[in-house]
């Protein structure tokens, strides 16, 4: 029976409403799945964003630092241009000095990081502020300290040794990359690994150390005869420690040690067991307030060449691989207490230094048995003793007093001037059986030293000489200080030692040098009952020095020896991990005798060295 529509209309709703129900519940669930979807996708894109935001702020911070860096040193080039070559600019660091800079001389510094501005101080008075983004560097931490002193001094065009060189490290300069913090101490590492080599056309069997006055003459088969030989042994380690007493005293201490001693066990043959052996150990004080400094220990000889100033560690030495640096060279490394002060603003340098005395004797002629010396009148002159105990038994002179020596430097606009003078006193002791008396006399000499910048910071002369009696262990030759008279008093020779040189920086890593050196001694003799006795007696026996292995006597007191020496230094790899660096170097020495009976022969010797270096810290 058919319905009506309206039956029909309601029959149908329920169906038409489950329909739609069911399309809308389709319609949402995918809605749902679309936008969990979307959810997904927009939190991958924001962790994309953080990341890369992530990247961006390392970026600007690593920019920030750079920009801090560079406007640091623009601030610094500029209040230094004035004064200062670029070439001085780049070596001012930790390895060069030992005092601070009066705060009052010290500009200010402003660094920004962020949003905020953060000011510090770049003088002595406090520690250096770094923002967040930075890291203290050794130039902020150290150098704007102890060596701010020197970048002012290097107004003279010389100024200190660019760390690198071999003159600086010769002279014990630390390094840049091997700095520590200890609370309030700073340490600083330096040193290198040296693997050297010497190939001579004489037997000297010194290596690289030449001991001028065993260089042999034709009666000795050693001067027909070449020589090679090479070592690690002077390979050094350094460590400087640092601290601030107060915002204008600092001190410091430095150690330097090498394997240049031959111990008693050493051989060339198996273990070249050379042993560890001090160099330098002092303290220093240094006070930018009263311009004084202060240092004790064992360090350069205060009468040693300086560069700038009278610094320690600045000292004007010569380039050379030869561990023995070069004949007519001034030197030693002894036992000081130096007192130092600066005025005129750091151009004017006043020193005065007691050091530890020793008198070489000469004894040729008399019999020297261990340092008791018999004479013509059948006396006896102690003149040293061989060491006991925990020393060496090797001969230790007798002394009165001290070494006196003086010194003025001068630091003008234009080069590093220097006169020095010493006083020296040797002593004795004559003795007869139940009787005895002591002798002293004065002995001492004077001389000066010049560094020249002809074009600064590129090439430079150096004239350095010192002239006097008694004093010539104070030369890399080592000739003798003083010999005896008939009565076994001490009586000084006059000896005079002087090098010049000339050395050229062509580029950031080649060195260039050559060098003329000569040390010469005076005679001082006698003849009693026709036996001969002092040095250089003009009635000694030189007959048999040209003939090999004659029976005639070649006595040959040294009057002089000579050196002229060529060489340069490559800096090849230089980097992070430090500098590398090989020399070479072409050397010939003459030495000359005082004529005797038969002539004065001399001889020669010619060398060709080589080293490598490896400087961890520099």
């Amino acid at each position: 029976m058919p319905q009506s529509p309206t039956i029909l209309r309601r029959t149908r709703r329920p169906y038409v409403i489950a329909l739609l129900a069911g399309s809308t519940m389709i319609s949402l669930s995918a809605r749902a799945d679309d936008q969990s979807e979307s959810l997904e996708l927009m939190e991958k894109q924001i962790a994309r964003i953080q990341e890369q935001q992530a990247q961006l702020t390392h970026a600007l911070i690593g920019l920030q630092k750079q920009l801090i860096a560079r406007k640091s040193t623009l601030q610094h080039s500029s209040s230094a241009h004035a004064s200062l070559s670029r070439a001085t600019r780049q070596h001012i660091a930790v390895a060069n000095g030992s005092v601070a800079e009066r705060p009052e001389e010290m500009p200010e510094e402003e660094t920004t990081a962020g949003r905020g501005v953060s000011r510090h101080v770049t003088g002595p008075e406090v520690t250096p502020v770094f923002p967040g983004a930075d890291r203290p560097t050794v130039e902020s931490v150290v150098a704007r300290r102890a060596e701010d002193v020197i970048s002012h001094m290097a107004e003279n065009n010389v100024g200190p040794h660019p760390r690198e060189t071999v003159g600086a490290q010769a002279a014990g300069a630390v390094g840049d990359h091997g700095v520590f913090h200890m609370g309030p101490v700073t340490l600083a590492l330096g040193g290198f690994v040296d693997t050297s080599s010497v190939l001579e056309n004489r037997h000297v069997p010194s290596g690289t150390f030449n001991y001028w006055q065993d260089m042999p003459f034709k009666n000795d088969p050693r001067y027909h005869t070449n020589n090679f030989e090479g070592s690690a042994r002077y390979s050094r380690i350094s460590l400087m420690a640092r601290g601030n007493v107060s915002k204008t005293e600092t001190i410091s201490g430095f150690f330097e040690m090498d394997f240049g001693a031959g111990a008693a066990t050493t051989d060339a043959y198996e273990s070249n067991s050379y042993a560890f052996r001090l160099r330098q150990a002092y303290l220093a004080y240094d006070n930018s307030e009263s311009n004084f400094h202060f240092l004790a220990g064992q360090a350069w000889s205060m009468l040693t060449p300086d560069r700038v100033g009278i610094i320690p560690r600045q000292e004007s030495l010569p380039e050379t691989i030869e561990s023995s640096m070069l004949a007519g060279q001034t030197w030693t490394r002894q036992w000081q207490a130096r007192f130092v002060k600066d005025m005129m603003h750091h151009r004017l340098w006043l020193g005065l230094s007691i050091e530890n005395p020793q008198t070489l004797y000469d004894t040729t002629g008399f019999t020297n048995n261990d340092g008791t010396v018999s004479l013509p009148n059948g006396q006896v002159a102690t003149v040293s003793s061989d060491g006991t105990g925990l020393t060496n038994p090797a001969p230790f002179s007798n002394e009165i007093a001290p070494d006196v020596i003086a010194k003025v430097a001068y630091d003008p606009s234009w080069g590093h001037y220097e006169l020095e003078g010493i006083l020296h006193f040797p002593h004795d002791r004559v003795s007869g059986v139940g009787y005895g008396h002591n002798n002293t006399v004065i002995a001492g000499g004077g001389g000066g030293s010049m560094v020249i910048p002809i074009i600064p910071h590129e090439l430079e002369v150096r004239l350095a000489g010192l002239a006097g009696v008694g004093i010539g262990r104070y030369g890399s030759v080592l000739l003798p200080d003083a010999t005896l008279n008939a009565q076994g008093k001490p009586v000084p020779l006059p000896s005079v030692q002087a090098s010049a040189g000339i050395i050229a920086h062509p580029s950031t890593t080649l060195d260039v040098y050559g060098y003329f050196g000569t040390q010469r001694e005076g005679r001082r003799s006698f003849s009693v009952d026709g036996e001969n006795y002092g040095y250089g007696n003009p009635n000694y026996s030189n007959a048999g020095c040209n003939i090999e292995l004659s029976s005639l006597p070649c006595t040959a007191n040294t009057k002089g020896v000579t050196e002229v020496t060529i060489g340069a230094w490559w800096r090849f790899f230089k980097g992070q991990f430090g500098t590398v660096e090989a020399g070479t170097q072409l050397a010939y020495s003459r030495r000359q005798i005082w004529q005797g009976v038969g002539g004065d022969p001399s001889t020669s010797m010619s060398q060709i060295f080589f080293d490598f270096r490896y400087l961890p810290f520099q």
